[in-house]
């Protein structure tokens, strides 16, 4: 079993703000319930919710060798019905308000609020004997791409993230972040290794609710994107009584300097921990963390590899750069760095094809003491308030849509969308917003007379930072 549930069993595992607790002893005997049943190695859609029940129904499966892929329970119903045509899963873990989707299939198992059902595909893929979790890495533009993540891969995950931010079992984080993120997911598997106990709330940071949960059940962590502490800066969280709160963790994107030093500064003088991580799905959750005791020192870094890994920078030609501040390609090895992508059932069966070792795709430098900034990124990746937003398949999905010439740029946060036909402007910033479903402010449309190109036809990106930099 991934995680050893009997080794805590008198402590409380999960709490939910509707009354619902069970221990890990009672999550244990949850799990055998939900699974007595099940084929071995067989597949299952998980449909998240921020409830009691999707976080049972994970930890169930995981500890079961069942291999669960974790999906937004709002999904678009193009994508949804697209992800099962592909994948064939074997069963559906769902809310029980989504069951009615699938009336015609047969309910297996009820309870906390969820459904499991059992599907009627005739035919079902082989699965790779390592293979533990499939998780989305694209946002929801609708690509059916999947990270491979595997058992080693979780395991050595949390137990390095357990060991860095000192884990132990009077911790008491709450959900700030959704199940089916890997950030939200590493936080749930690092403090079910460490006994700890989960707070799961569906309610924001904006609602009263959340935060009498918070004083309530006495939290003392929370997690959160760049956008999170935007908003706790608006909220004045340092003016709140807040005396059961322990550490702030962020990743997700960087946070702006001065936004950083704000959090570190608050912590530094308020006996708390503000720790600033680096990580991607790929590489299971984290990668790199700027120990707290740096982190007004060091602001603006993503920090240091994590216990077990190993971070450098390779040129153009692919050679290591030993100089400090100079930018080259951040590349990670260590044991959590996932098996490879799927795309397809077929591809489940594959085996480990990374072997260790990730080239990120950001560019970073080093300082003298061995201390990582991110630079920029390779690649043509946006991170929206923590999702990992491809501006290449946006693009895509807006010419597949409307037909028209259209060029996406921007920033972490800030996603610009370039149109030449004003009737388009709007029509294109909605699609899009309903395709990622990500926060409105957050998309911007801009109307010039033509997309800049070069000779070969190739989209001139730079030449577009002039409208929104």
């Amino acid at each position: 079993m991934l995680f050893d549930l009997l080794k805590y069993s008198g402590n409380d595992a999960i709490i939910d703000e509707c009354g619902v607790s069970l221990t890990y002893e009672e999550l244990y005997r949850a799990g055998d319930e939900i699974c007595g049943g099940l084929k071995e190695r067989s597949l299952v859609f998980c449909f998240c919710r921020n409830a009691v029940g999707s976080a049972i129904g994970y930890v169930s499966f995981l500890n079961h060798g069942i291999v669960p892929v974790m999906l937004n329970a709002q999904l678009e119903v193009e994508f949804r019905d697209s992800l099962l045509d592909k994948y064939h899963p074997d069963y559906i873990w769902c809310p029980e308000d989504m069951a009615d989707l699938w009336k015609e299939l047969e309910v297996i198992y009820k309870g906390y609020g969820y459904v499991l059902l059992k599907t009627a595909y005739s035919n079902r893929y082989e699965l790779f004997d390592q293979l533990a979790l499939l998780l989305t890495t694209s946002g929801s533009t609708g690509s059916p791409k999947f990270v491979r993540q595997s058992y080693t891969n979780i395991r050595v995950n949390a137990e390095s993230i357990v060991q860095y931010l000192e884990l132990d079992e009077t911790e008491r984080p709450i959900t700030t972040l959704p199940m089916n993120y890997t950030y939200g997911l590493s936080i749930i598997n690092s403090h079910l290794l460490a006994g700890a106990t989960i707070l799961i709330t569906d309610k924001g940071l904006m609602q009263k609710e959340f935060w009498n949960f918070f004083k309530e059940k006495e939290a003392t962590s929370f997690g959160g994107v760049p956008y999170t502490y935007e908003m706790l800066d608006k909220l004045r969280i340092y003016r709140m009584e807040l005396p059961s709160l322990r550490t702030m963790t962020q990743a997700g994107g960087k946070l702006l300097p001065d936004l950083h030093e704000k959090f570190a500064r608050y912590a530094d003088e308020t006996g708390r921990q503000f720790v600033v991580m680096y990580g991607q799905c790929e590489a299971t959750a984290r990668m790199g963390y700027l120990p707290p005791e740096k982190s007004v020192e060091k602001k603006g870094s993503m920090g240091i590899a994590i216990p077990g890994g190993k971070f450098r920078l390779i040129d153009v030609d692919g050679n290591d750069i030993t100089t400090p501040m100079v930018t080259g390609e951040l590349v990670y090895e260590g044991k959590n760095v996932t098996l490879g992508y799927a795309e397809c059932g077929e591809d489940l069966c594959k085996g480990d094809e990374r072997n260790g070792i990730l080239e990120t795709g950001d560019m970073a430098q080093f300082d003298e003491e061995g201390y990582y900034y991110i630079v920029g990124r390779k690649k043509r990746f946006l991170k929206i308030y923590g999702n990992r937003v491809n501006l290449d398949e946006v693009d895509r999905l807006i010419k597949s849509e409307f037909g028209i010439e259209v060029a996406c740029a921007g920033v972490d946060d800030h996603l610009h969308i370039f149109v030449t036909d004003d009737s388009y402007s709007d029509k294109v910033k909605e699609f899009v917003i309903a395709k990622t479903k990500l926060n409105p402010a957050a998309f911007t449309s801009h109307v010039i007379d033509e997309i800049p190109k070069n000779d070969s036809g190739k989209t001139l990106y730079k030449e577009l930072t002039k409208y929104y930099e």
